[in-house]
């Protein structure tokens, strides 16, 4: 019988899955998209930072090169880490083998496409660039929600209505982000976006982290959390509403979060890197908020967009490499241990948040320096996990188990 996960079998995708399914990247999401992810996050930072700089020049496109770097970071690395995450995670929460071999080579083979159609996009006609841009999105979204509201029953969080939600309205962001004179509209709303996902992440995963590293139970209030993620999915649309109503909702939202951070054991987690840096991030949300709430107040001419880099260096920078370490060794059957290498990563990038956030407003003539010393930061990192993580990713668990 077919598997479901793999779609109808032709010949040809019998060929394909029989050469590639006893392959150990192939089964499981978070092996390609990770793999990918740190490829991604090594280059696309210093790919910007050399068209900032002047030293390299963009490839003629229908967007602006400010628009290529947010849509790469935030649907190129962001999408290769959310997509990897959450095509591993949902099979967990629904209970089935999930989607992998054919699947997953056909859904790389997409991101790959985008990748390709965004450098080359210029060149391409509009409806071909269109195609090439929303084909990995539309499909992996597609099958996430097949997945979730097809096995709704057995879902093991009631609160994953709010993926169903936010999914199909990453497809209308991006499609914005890369507008004209939507810029703005398409950022704020994928920076939405992600913040709600980033929220439910850590609600899940700081409660288990803190229970079994600390033997110790944080604040799990039904109606704060929900009224928190219901706060974080109206600023989704931050951008159709006034922006005194939507910076006050934002304040709120942030107060929210400080008030639940203080109950969850800050002085605990904060001993230990491997967790204190999930802490960091959360804090990255609010500051991001709070940044935003001053910006309308009295608008103080930050150095470079600085509410926008505190939750892509803050809460994306900070939290990804520690997720991504943490997945994969518990995924491939080793322990969940940070050694030393590991924590030098983590540090590396707390030292990329202050480089390109606090630095440039004290010295705001260094700027370009500090842009490239910023980027140079997530190729180090990034380079690191890379070479250390895909091995094992494409290696056979280590305990003996399939998948």
């Amino acid at each position: 019988m077919a598997d479901p996960a793999l779609g109808p079998r032709t010949p040809s995708t019998r060929l394909l899955n029989m050469q590639f399914s006893t392959q150990p990247l192939w089964l499981v999401g978070f092996r390609p998209f990770f793999a990918l992810a740190c490829l991604s996050g090594l280059a696309l930072p210093v790919l910007w930072a050399l068209f900032f700089s002047g030293t390299l020049t963009p490839p003629p496109a229908p967007f602006s090169p400010t628009q290529w770097h947010a849509h790469e970071m935030f649907f190129g690395f962001g999408w290769a880490v959310m997509g990897g995450f959450l095509l591993t995670s949902t099979k967990n929460w629904v209970k089935i083998r999930g989607y992998h071999g054919v699947a997953l080579i056909l859904l790389v083979g997409a991101w790959l496409i985008e990748r390709a159609g965004m450098w080359f996009a210029g060149a391409l006609p509009p409806l071909v660039f269109r195609l090439s841009s929303n084909l990995f999105l539309a499909s992996i979204v597609a099958m996430l929600l097949w997945s979730l509201i097809r096995h709704r029953q057995s879902d093991s969080f009631r609160d994953n209505y709010f993926f169903l939600i936010i999914l199909p309205l990453f497809l209308v962001a991006k499609n914005l982000l890369l507008s004209d004179g939507h810029f703005q509209a398409g950022a704020s709303m994928t920076m939405g976006l992600f913040r709600v996902a980033f929220l439910v992440m850590l609600e899940r995963t700081l409660t288990q982290f803190m229970k079994n590293a600390m033997q110790a139970t944080i604040l799990r209030n039904a109606l704060l959390d929900t009224g928190i993620k219901l706060l974080a999915l109206l600023l989704v649309v931050a951008s159709l509403l006034p922006v005194a109503v939507a910076a006050w909702i934002g304040l709120l939202l942030g107060l929210l979060l400080v008030g639940r951070f203080v109950y969850w054991k800050p002085q605990l987690a904060l001993r230990r890197l491997d967790i204190g840096i999930m802490y960091l991030g959360y804090l990255a949300i609010v500051a991001q908020l709070l940044l935003q709430f001053i910006d309308y107040l009295v608008q103080p001419g930050w150095i470079g967009s600085v509410p926008m880099h505190v939750f892509t260096f803050g809460a994306m920078g900070l939290i990804i490499p520690a997720m991504l370490i943490r997945i994969v060794n518990g995924h491939t059957g080793r322990k969940v241990v940070f050694d030393r290498l590991d924590k030098t990563v983590l540090w590396i990038m707390i030292a990329g948040f202050v480089i390109r956030i606090v630095v440039p407003q004290i010295d705001p003539a260094g700027y370009l320096h500090w842009i490239s010393l910023a980027a140079a930061s997530w190729f180090v990192s990034f380079s690191i996990l890379a070479w250390r993580y895909i091995p094992y990713l494409l290696q056979a668990r280590v305990d003996g188990r399939e998948h």
